[in-house]
């Protein structure tokens, strides 16, 4: 079992950047990929960016080259620095992470990011 928690989120001004933070509860081996979602009231969950163990990154579309995803394996921690934000960027941030062997999917409770003026 894996627990996450996130933290980071807030009210900030269109333009304005936060960084989110996701704290895994054990490192190990088999620990994989981890990723951010977000879902806006009344919307399906959608896929922010991933990265891999090896650090490899990808991203959606309507973040890319403005939000970078990060991770310290040795402090058991991703991050998502989110710069240039948007009131469409208005969502609550999941963390999630997978492992293997065995095979586990994990999420956090989420972090709020309004963007508003």
């Amino acid at each position: 079992q894996v627990q996450l928690v996130e933290s980071g989120g807030g009210l900030v001004q269109p333009g304005g950047s936060l960084r989110l933070s996701c704290k895994a509860s054990r490192s190990g081996p088999n620990i994989g990929a981890m990723g951010w979602y977000r879902q806006a009231p009344g919307k399906q969950r959608e896929w922010v960016a991933t990265i891999t163990r090896d650090r490899i990154t990808q991203y959606a579309d309507s973040v890319k080259g403005r939000f970078t995803i990060s991770r310290d394996n040795a402090k058991n921690t991703l991050y998502l620095q989110m710069n240039s934000l948007s009131p469409e960027d208005t969502a609550n941030y999941l963390c999630h992470l997978l492992t293997f062997a065995p095979i586990g999917d994990y999420w956090g409770q989420g972090t709020q990011v309004t963007v508003s003026s």
